[in-house]
């Protein structure tokens, strides 16, 4: 739900797969075939994880991070790994590189980048995410939402960003 200044976007976990679910279609109705699926850690590994079960493809991993400062609203500097964790030795062939969001386009044009630099036996790379800002200068190859107000997206899962140990022993009285 969009609040009515625009600012902020609360997503249930119900539209949160839909929206995933949504994206693969996107990806299946365009004909591409591909061998790989690419997410971006943190915010790609569900889509990720989900889109490699519907296609039933493998699945490898990069972490990026930007978003720490603040609770993690703020972006910072991008680190990206230098490895890529995958089920298959070196990634290669088509590969369908796939976050959650393309908030202001930075990461997705560094990642894609080192890709094509540093990862030559990539044959084909296209780039799929639920989310795209206004704001941002990356147009992935699939979308399933633009978000002209550039709101901040409250996906269902960011609960836990302020659970601990503690908190959960006082949940559940353990």
């Amino acid at each position: 739900m969009l609040t009515e200044d625009g600012k902020h976007l609360y997503v249930s976990y119900d539209e949160y797969h839909n929206l995933i679910e949504k994206l693969a279609l996107r990806v299946h109705q365009s004909g591409w075939q591909f061998d790989t699926i690419l997410c971006l850690a943190r915010g790609g590994l569900r889509p990720g994880d989900i889109l490699s079960r519907i296609f039933d493809k493998p699945l490898a991993i990069m972490s990026t991070s930007s978003y720490r400062a603040e609770a993690g609203t703020v972006q910072g500097h991008l680190d990206i790994a230098r490895f890529i964790t995958t089920p298959k030795g070196e990634i290669a062939g088509r590969v369908l590189l796939v976050d959650d969001l393309a908030d202001t386009g930075h990461t997705l044009h560094a990642v894609i980048n080192m890709l094509k630099t540093n990862y030559s036996p990539i044959t084909e790379l296209r780039s799929a995410v639920i989310w795209t800002k206004g704001v941002s200068t990356f147009k992935a190859d699939y979308s399933v939402e633009f978000l002209p107000t550039n709101p901040w997206i409250h996906q269902p899962f960011e609960t836990y960003d302020s659970l601990n140990p503690e908190k959960l022993l006082e949940k559940w009285r353990v």
